[in-house]
């Protein structure tokens, strides 16, 4: 059985991101399960990579046969209040056209949502948006 490995899927797209936010202006990231402790005036972004909806794509059991892997990333982008959004929504369109209709390494992005800005900002003290995609991978059993 060769089932997708989903930690590849992963890496691939959080080394994408973390390669982009080393560009300059270079600009802290926090994984999933990662303690953060977010510069209290400067700019971050937060990535989290959830797996969900899996189908089948051919019959068949564990061999010959394949399978669609979709999951979705959000990329939380926190910029310090009172400076107007701007800086945040430069940083939204980074991650936009990061991973807008691509495919790399054998994953499929499809087109972003957002920047879209969030209401009650986690953590407090930060002008927050949300950019949100799915992406897809196929497995061959």
């Amino acid at each position: 059985m060769a089932a997708v490995n989903l930690n590849t899927v992963r890496s691939t797209i959080e080394s994408r991101l973390a390669t982009e936010l080393t560009l300059s202006p270079a600009i802290p990231i926090v994984f999933h399960n990662q303690a953060s402790n977010p510069p209290n005036n400067g700019t971050w972004v937060q990535c989290l990579t959830s797996f969900g909806n899996n189908s089948y794509l051919t019959m068949g059991g564990t061999t010959g046969s394949s399978n669609s892997v979709i999951g979705v990333v959000v990329i939380n982008i926190f910029t310090p209040l009172g400076v107007g959004p701007g800086s945040n929504l430069t940083v939204g369109k980074r991650v936009r056209d990061l991973f807008n209709r691509i495919l790399v390494s054998g994953v499929h992005f499809d087109p972003p949502t957002g920047p879209e800005v969030v209401a009650n900002p986690s953590p407090e003290g930060f002008f927050q948006t949300q950019v949100r995609l799915t992406f897809e991978t196929f497995e061959d059993l």
